[in-house]
Formats: C-alpha cells, sequence, structure tokens
C-alpha cells in the first residue's frame, strides 16, 4: 500500500503544484495554456525524437505481445467514444478526447516505477518495447481521427505530417541510421527540453483542474476511469496469458502497462484542439487517485508483490 501511494504520489504533487498556483494567483490562467502549447509543440516531440532515435528495438518482433496490449487499447477506446457519443453527446475532438484518456496510459510517472519494482530488470526490455511504440500509436491514430473527420484526404496528410507531435516520431525515425553521428551539442539541447514535458504537462493540468474542475461531470470521467483502469488490463490479461505463449513476465508487464491511469497526454491533445479539456482533466485526476487502490489488485493478481 504505502510503495504505491509513493508511485503516484510525485502525480499528484505535481498537479496539486499548479492548481495551487492557480487558486493563489501565482500563475495566471494563460500561463497553463501556454505551458501546454510549449509540451505540445516542442517537449513532447523532443521526447517522441529521443526515444525513437535511441531505442533499442530486436529484429524479431513478440507479436502476440503486440496483438494482447493493442488489442485492449483498441477495444477500450471503441467501447469510450461510443458511449461518449450516445451517452454523454460528445462529438468531433473532444469524442476523440474521451478515447484518448480511456486508452493512452500514464507510463512516465506510475508505469515506469511500478512495473520496474515489481519485475526489476526481468521487466525492462517488454517495458522498453511498450514505451517506444505506445505513445507514437496513440497519438497518431488520435491525430488522424481529429484531423479526417473536418478535412480531406489530402488536407489531412498535410495537416498529419506537420503536426508536432507526427514530426517528432517521423525525425526520431528517420535519424536511427545515423544516430552516432548526432553532435553532442544537439543531443543536450534535446535531452533539456525533453525532460521538461512530463512535469510542465502535470502542472498544466493542475492548472486546467481550478479551471474546470468536474466541469464535465461526475458520469464520462468515471466510465474512462472504469475503462483504463479494469477493461483494458482486462482484457490484456486474458489474451497474454489464455490465448498467446509467452514468459509469465512479459505478460504482467502487459497488464500493469495497461492498468496505469489515463496519460496526460490526453489533456494536452484536448488542449491543442480547445475541446474536451474539461473531460481529459477530469478522467486524469480520478483515475489517478482510484490506481492506488487498482494497482495494488493487479500487482497481487500477478503475484508481482
Amino acid at each position: 500500500m504505502l510503495a504505491a501511494l509513493l508511485t503516484v504520489l510525485p502525480v499528484f504533487g505535481l498537479i496539486a503544484l499548479g492548481y495551487g498556483a492557480r487558486w493563489t494567483r501565482i500563475l495566471r490562467e494563460s500561463t497553463g495554456e501556454g505551458l501546454s502549447d510549449f509540451v505540445f509543440v516542442l517537449a513532447v516531440p523532443c521526447l517522441l525524437f529521443k526515444t525513437l532515435a535511441t531505442a533499442a528495438i530486436p529484429a524479431a518482433q513478440p507479436w502476440g505481445y503486440w496483438i494482447s496490449y493493442f488489442t485492449g487499447l483498441a477495444v477500450v477506446w471503441l467501447i469510450a467514444q461510443l458511449v461518449a457519443s450516445r451517452v454523454f453527446g460528445r462529438k468531433g475532438p473532444e469524442l476523440v478526447v474521451s478515447g484518448f484518456a480511456a486508452a493512452q496510459s500514464n507510463t512516465v510517472f506510475v508505469g515506469i516505477p511500478m512495473i520496474l519494482k515489481a519485475y526489476g530488470e526481468a521487466g525492462a526490455v517488454p517495458l522498453g518495447l511498450l514505451l517506444v511504440i505506445h505513445l507514437p500509436v496513440t497519438m497518431t491514430v488520435a491525430t488522424v481521427l481529429a484531423e479526417g473527420r473536418a478535412a480531406s484526404f489530402g488536407l489531412m496528410l498535410r495537416r498529419l505530417f506537420m503536426h508536432p507531435l507526427i514530426l517528432g516520431i517521423l525525425l526520431g525515425a528517420a535519424v536511427r541510421p545515423v544516430v552516432a553521428h548526432v553532435p553532442a551539442p544537439l543531443w543536450t539541447i534535446i535531452d533539456l527540453i525533453a525532460a521538461t514535458a512530463v512535469p510542465c504537462a502535470l502542472i498544466s493540468l493542475g492548472i486546467a483542474l481550478h479551471r474546470y474542475g468536474l466541469a464535465s461531470g461526475i458520469g464520462l470521467p468515471v466510465v474512462l476511469s472504469g475503462l483504463k483502469l479494469v477493461v483494458h488490463p482486462l482484457i490484456v490479461l486474458i489474451l497474454a496469458t489464455k490465448v498467446f505463449a509467452m514468459p509469465p513476465v512479459w505478460a504482467g508487464v502487459a497488464v500493469l502497462f495497461a492498468a496505469c491511469p489515463c496519460g496526460v497526454n490526453a489533456y494536452l491533445f484536448a488542449e491543442r484542439y480547445r475541446q474536451g479539456m474539461a473531460d481529459a482533466s477530469s478522467a486524469i485526476a480520478l483515475s489517478t487517485a482510484l490506481s492506488l487502490f487498482t494497482t495494488i489488485f493487479w500487482l497481487s493478481w500477478l503475484g508481482a508483490t
């Protein structure tokens, strides 16, 4: 219990810092908007660039591992959008935000420390494989869905390839063959900017929580949190242990990765499109709070405590 609490405490701490700074008027509302723009346009693209350019990707891909995780992701994304549309009347980019929030995991602050504490070095390789493609896949899908609804195919492609996150992904992949020749000063700049992505995003989220609170109501955030913390890891558990053959550690890593709370990138995506910010911020805060209890359950079920 204490270990799980210490794992999620930094997340709450940074969100609370942003909330408190806005509540005491140390920071202005426009600061949060500017901070989220910085994270979306510079910090996260640098993080994606660095991750894809330097990651060790094995030649033989573990397809059962991929299928187990991303099938669960696709199912909860689809359910979230159906519920958000038909029950809560969401549409357009805010509908995409609901699916994104239910599917994308908070890996940096919750996933990495939780999984490495549970499995140690044995979990490092399967964890790294998911980290490499998790955010690029979810961001690309979300961008295609959001841009594709209001644009022609040609315009959608143009917007997609000018999108800051997609540019970070494409440039990172392009640099892989010559990564050893990238000048050290350039890597220093990239490292410094990338290191700001998560803390700045969480502080920006705290400012947004002060602005929106539970303005979207409790209903949709509860649904999104339930899909993220219970349904997603349950689907992955069934596929990874009953359908595909893989080492128990790999199955456990996939389940714990899926069991992470809603990722802050859902809020950054919503802020970028100026739609669904209240839904995303509420779902992130609620799922992070509930993850303290659901994480303990999944760790115990997997025998990883």
